[in-house]
């Protein structure tokens, strides 16, 4: 028998570390970077630009951690700025349809169909938000009935405190809203903006910043945090804020969940999602907002835009014409069968004990 060459074992030399290298990967190397299939893929889409706020510090962080504590089981896309189709007014139909699994949006985009939380958007109704958006997601217990059953609820919150924002020398006093356009996100502010003199304009937020360039308004409400998102401090030139610890008005957000789609996970999983939910989600979504508002309007400084303040004598005008719009929606909240006084009382002891 011949003896074997030295050059002749190269190959299988290298044959012998392939395969313990193969070896390696599938026994060893797989405990390292194992590959997970998502067993469930759940689409999530809003109506704002992927950069702001509420999608950078909240959705977008949401999503990761559920998918994090599912242990990759589920898998959530987020889809900004409507890009699977539809209007910001359809979101929350788009959510109960199944049309999308999970959404975004304000109640208030559908008039008068979630009287409930229009308790928090009356006038100087919100102390801060966090505090605020914890009342809410009681309150909704307590006087939601029928509301949002279409849904699987994560959470509910408010902005921080409301503002306007005008072209020109803008809103000092009450008188200087007379003859203005001015664009409101719901019918409960809008009725207050008719209410303070002048007229009120419905639009969904992403159209604010058009509608400013174009002249169709002169002004609009929202609070400081999306004005950079939206370039709202470069449309116009006067911000009016108001003194005291209650805002102007807020505005009420629901982020949900299709419920055919909740029922259809695992019990671990939508257990997953159950302690995702809840008041303090709620929470975290508005401390969000409300950490964006001091340097938005320090953006709107530096430009050398104006601040004005309500207070005072001012400020007792505003109240009034503030109470006005409650003791009207009071009374249509009677008109329609629900203890509108009762709503009103109980939001204010809510947002008053969380507030503590």
């Amino acid at each position: 028998m011949k003896p074997i060459a030295k050059n002749s074992m190269k190959p299988l030399k290298k044959q012998l570390c392939f395969c313990l290298l193969t070896l390696f990967v599938v026994v060893g190397g797989s405990h390292a970077t194992p590959v997970v299939a998502q067993d469930y893929v759940l689409n999530m889409q809003h109506f704002l630009p992927e950069r702001s706020t509420i999608p950078a510090k909240f959705l977008t962080p949401w999503a990761r951690k559920v998918e994090r504590e599912s242990n990759n089981r589920i898998k959530i896309n987020v889809f900004p700025s409507m890009q699977l189709g539809g209007k910001p007014l359809g979101l929350f139909d788009q959510i109960s349809d199944g049309i999308i699994d999970l959404g975004w949006t304000l109640p208030g985009y559908n008039p008068g169909r979630f009287a409930s939380v229009e308790a928090f958007e009356l006038p100087f109704m919100m102390t801060n938000a966090p505090a605020t958006s914890r009342a809410l997601n009681a309150f909704v217990d307590l006087h939601g009935g029928d509301d949002f059953a279409a849904v699987k609820v994560i959470a509910l919150h408010v902005h921080g405190p409301g503002l306007i924002h005008a072209k020109g020398e803008g809103v000092r006093s009450l008188e200087d809203m007379d003859g203005k356009r001015v664009r409101g996100p719901t019918r409960v502010i809008n009725a207050l903006i008719k209410k303070a003199g002048a007229t009120p304009i419905g639009l969904p937020v992403p159209i604010v910043p058009e509608a400013l360039s174009r002249g169709v308004i002169d002004a609009t409400v929202i609070p400081w945090e999306v004005t950079n998102a939206l370039k709202v401090e470069e449309l116009t030139q006067t911000h009016t804020e108001f003194a005291g610890d209650k805002a102007l008005y807020t505005s009420t957000f629901v982020f949900a969940m299709n419920q055919a789609k909740y029922e259809s996970l695992p019990k671990e999983l939508q257990q997953v999602i159950d302690n995702n939910s809840g008041p303090e989600t709620g929470a975290w979504a508005s401390q969000m907002m409300v950490n964006a508002d001091a340097p938005a309007r320090q953006v709107a400084i530096d430009r050398g835009n104006t601040i004005v303040t309500i207070d005072g004598d001012e400020l007792t005008r505003w109240n009034k014409v503030g109470n006005a719009v409650i003791t009207d929606w009071i009374a249509e909240m009677e008109a329609a069968g629900r203890n509108g006084q009762k709503m009103v009382e109980d939001a204010r002891a809510l947002i008053e004990q969380q507030s503590r």
